[in-house]
């Protein structure tokens, strides 16, 4: 027989469990599910990374690492994703956020392996080496490819996000459309940051410059630093940074000193006395330049370019491996030889002669 006193306490008790367990019950089998997909994806990592470290090459070590984070968000969403699928009343709450949530990881994931890939292929291009014209192009073409697929994808990206907002669904769909290469060949005409990035492209087919060649624009000498899709990095000898819009390579004439190899011929000029006698000279810059480990051994030569009434124009050519160390190369000989016609030829040096006319004698 029930009491009529415990009656309604008991059916209030019945009732309050039946209302507020329930939105405790969703958080709980959220964080479960949470908790172990993080497990998951920690446990499948630390598999993964013991496998990388017994590998040779480093290209696994960078392709975890940058997978690491992307996708352990992405399977925290995955299981939240199966917890909606059992909670109806969860799963009308997570369809709201799924529309931002699910575009933005699966573009995130696609960076991350994007980066990956290219880091990894990086590393097979050495420019540390004497000879890196080759590894110089194929870092310059990765470099370019990276930064317009990055683009693209955080393009089409913000597209889908969009999409998933009824009240700019016809901006996202404007977006995703506009991605395709036609429509950025005619928004090129009207936008000049499309226009760089096409140019971006072509110099990256057409290989006008690569990074770490040796440039001469704007008056300017320096390295080519860094290359973006509308805009180049030249890092000038005196550390300062000129940043070239990326259609003046195309558009202008600019001076490229290692496109084809990095050695190069530099000069000396000596201007000496008409009288002076070369053989000495000629023995003295060969001597210096043979014991210079600067020198590449490729070539070395004097040679009278000019004349002039007072003085000869004697020019020392010499070669080396790269544009900085023929500089420095430049220098030596330039110090060096001065200072040897200093102590042993110091009548070579040039003189203005005035000739005063000789007295007639008296007759």
């Amino acid at each position: 027989m029930t009491d009529p006193i415990a009656a309604p306490i008991t059916d209030r008790v019945v009732e309050t469990a039946g209302l507020l367990p329930y939105p405790w019950n969703i958080a709980a089998y959220a964080g479960i599910a949470i908790l172990v997909a993080l497990a998951l994806h920690g446990a499948i990592f630390a598999l993964l990374r013991r496998v990388a470290r017994r590998s040779d090459s480093e290209s696994d070590d960078v392709l975890i690492r940058r997978l690491a984070s992307p996708t352990r968000y992405a399977l925290v969403a995955l299981a939240l994703v199966l917890t909606a699928r059992e909670i109806p009343a969860f799963d009308s709450a997570w369809q709201k956020v799924a529309g931002f949530v699910m575009p933005a990881l699966v573009g995130w994931i696609a960076l991350a392996i994007l980066r990956a890939l290219v880091e990894a292929m990086k590393m097979r291009a050495d420019i540390t080496v004497a000879d890196n014209l080759a590894a110089r192009r194929r870092r310059t073409k990765l470099t370019m490819f990276s930064r317009i697929a990055t683009f693209v994808i955080v393009f089409v990206t913000v597209g889908l996000v969009l999409l998933s907002i009824p009240g700019v669904r016809d901006i996202g769909l404007t977006l995703v459309a506009s991605a395709g290469l036609a429509g950025l060949a005619v928004g090129a005409a009207a936008q000049p940051a499309l226009k760089n990035l096409i140019a971006g492209v072509q110099m990256a087919l057409t290989e006008p410059i690569n990074i770490d060649d040796v440039v001469i624009i704007e008056g300017e000498w320096g390295w080519i630093e860094d290359i973006r899709t509308t805009y180049v990095v030249v890092k000038i000898w005196d550390e300062r940074r000129l940043i070239v819009p990326t259609t003046q390579f195309l558009e202008s004439a600019f001076q490229n000193w290692t496109k084809k190899t990095a050695q190069l011929l530099g000069t000396v000029m000596l201007y000496l006395d008409p009288a002076t006698k070369i053989g000495p000279i000629r023995a003295e810059f060969e001597r210096q330049v043979r014991a210079n480990p600067r020198w590449d051994g490729r070539v070395q030569v004097t040679q009278v370019t000019d004349t002039q009434r007072d003085a000869i124009e004697v020019r020392l050519l010499m070669s080396a491996r790269d544009s900085s160390t023929l500089f420095d190369l430049r220098c030596d000989i330039r110090e060096g030889m001065l200072e040897w016609i200093a102590d042993n030829r110091p009548d070579a040096l040039a003189k203005l002669r005035i000739l005063s006319p000789q007295p007639e004698a008296a007759g």
